[in-house]
């Protein structure tokens, strides 16, 4: 990770020193980089398979098996997530640790999607807004289409 620290400290490196050590100026961490976003993410390719509700998705690596999460389930899964231009918003990926839900627990677009896939399977969906975060209130959560990528690694 690389580290910048401020600009008076950057330009000065004896008063940079001085600085740190009595606690006037701290090292902060550059912008932690994001995975980069699919050459897709704007837009679900023509041929992807495509839900009754406008989930369009694309099978990146098939999965063994045939059993499928029920609403009643809970999943392990790796994802990522962006919105269509491209910027990542949240990835488990990036944090090094899979993340385990109900499949009832998440947005509905995810809550669907996972209905349709296997263990092992990866996926590439094409969220609209609707069944993502366009009703939640809060201003923190990307609105419109989102784009993800989730692996499906075990089904409890």
């Amino acid at each position: 990770m690389l580290l910048r620290t401020s600009s008076l400290c950057r330009f000065v490196p004896a008063i940079a020193i001085a600085a740190m050590l009595t606690g006037a100026c701290q090292l902060k961490p550059e912008k932690e980089e994001g995975i980069p976003a699919p050459p897709d993410v704007a837009a679900p390719p023509g041929n992807a398979l495509r839900t009754p509700s406008g989930i369009a998705s694309k099978i990146l690596t098939v999965g063994l098996g045939s059993i499928k999460p029920t609403l009643r389930s809970t999943v392990r899964v790796h994802y990522t997530g962006w919105t269509t231009d491209g910027e990542m918003f949240d990835s488990s990926v990036l944090r090094g640790e899979p993340t385990t839900f109900g499949v009832t627990q998440v947005i509905p677009g995810w809550t669907e999607i996972l209905q349709h896939m296997v263990v092992g399977e990866k996926r590439r969906i094409w969220i609209p807004g609707h069944l993502a975060y366009d009703n939640d209130p809060r201003d923190t959560v990307p609105k419109g289409m989102l784009c993800f990528e989730i692996e499906l690694l075990d089904i409890q």
